[in-house]
This record gives structure tokens, C-alpha cells and sequence, in this order.
């Protein structure tokens, strides 16, 4: 089983976070704010991840920090349960509608953190999160699981669905790029022979 869990603590943040990359996509999270939340949960469900996470953040503030400390740990998890990236498929990419809203996103486990996001979000704020967090939490989670990942909306006018096919989108993309390919199954899948 390809697993890891993370611990951070700092003065804005404590999270814990266990990860299950070849889970079911059962999810326990509880990170204060409502809207992530949901994201997360459907992240899971779509990626077939087991995802426990619990986080305290500085709300009171606004939720910033709790989102891309999230990212931070999310992507950790991702790069320490992939261990040596042997036999994995690498990429992966998928295009997901969502009623009027199309979003695409593609996926090179590179060990190599990058996002490139595009995305109009016409609203500022879906119930009290603020929409321009979302990259925030995907640059975050790019980075600390050493991933290219693009996101691209090709059409979309509510930002609830424009945030919410992101993200199932991303797990789908992440879905393929993680699993193993039984043909290479002992081999890092790069010419170099290393990925970074």
C-alpha cells in the first residue's frame, strides 16, 4: 500500500493528514472551512484516494493559510506515498464537464513542481471562501509533490462549478498518473532512469 502521513504544526496551522493512494475514496476531513471541505472530499471520491485530514487554522483571520497548508501537506503525502515512482503510468490528463463548465487538466509526476492555471472565476467569493485561494492550494500542492500540473478552463460561468470540475478533474488526472502499469512494473518511467 502506497501511504504516508503528514504532522505540521505551526503558529497559523496544525494538520494532520494520512493519505491512501490506492484507497477507495473514503474521506474524513474536517479543515474548518466548509467549501474546502467539499472540494477535498470529492478530490478523494474521484481520485479513489483515502484521505484523513484534520486541520486548525487561524480562521479568524481569513483562510488562507488553512488552504495552502493543506496544499503543502496534500502534496508531501503525494510525493512521500509514490516513494521512488517505480512503475507508475507518470501522466495523466482529463477533461470533465460539469453542466455548463469544461475544465482540463494534465498531470507529469516530473518531480518537478510546476502549475500553470488558467481559470476566470466571475465571482470573488463561493459562500465565504475566497475563490483565488484555489491557486494558492494548487501551486502549494504542485509544488510539495514535485508535479507539473496544468489546469485549464475551457468554459465555465458559475465558479462553484468552475472550482468544483478543477478539482475532480485534477484527481482523475492524478488517478491515472499514479497508478501502476503492470508492463513496468520495476522500471522509473524515464529514459534518464531518475525523474527530478
Amino acid at each position: 500500500m502506497r501511504t504516508a502521513t503528514i504532522q505540521r504544526d505551526t503558529l497559523e496551522t496544525q494538520i494532520s493528514l494520512t493519505l491512501n493512494l490506492d484507497g477507495r475514496g473514503e474521506s474524513r476531513v474536517e479543515t474548518g472551512c466548509g467549501f474546502l471541505d467539499h472540494m477535498l472530499t470529492l478530490f478523494a471520491r474521484h481520485g479513489r484516494f483515502d484521505l484523513t485530514l484534520t486541520c486548525r487554522g487561524d480562521h479568524q483571520v481569513d483562510d488562507h493559510h488553512t488552504v495552502e497548508d493543506v496544499g503543502i501537506c496534500l502534496g508531501t503525502a503525494f510525493r512521500e506515498a509514490l516513494g521512488d515512482l517505480r512503475g507508475i503510468c507518470r501522466y495523466g490528463s482529463f477533461a470533465l464537464p460539469m453542466d455548463e463548465t469544461l475544465i482540463l487538466s494534465a498531470v507529469d509526476i516530473s518531480g518537478r513542481g510546476l502549475l500553470r492555471y488558467t481559470a476566470a472565476l466571475p465571482t470573488e467569493k463561493v459562500g465565504t471562501f475566497d475563490t483565488e485561494l484555489a491557486e494558492e492550494f494548487w501551486g502549494a500542492f504542485a509544488r510539495c509533490a514535485a508535479i507539473t500540473l496544468h489546469i485549464r478552463q475551457l468554459d465555465g460561468t458559475n465558479s462553484h462549478h468552475i472550482l468544483e470540475g478543477t478539482f475532480k478533474s485534477v484527481a482523475r488526472s492524478l488517478r491515472a498518473a499514479v497508478a501502476i502499469d503492470q508492463d513496468f512494473r520495476d522500471e522509473i518511467p524515464s529514459t534518464k532512469g531518475v525523474l527530478g
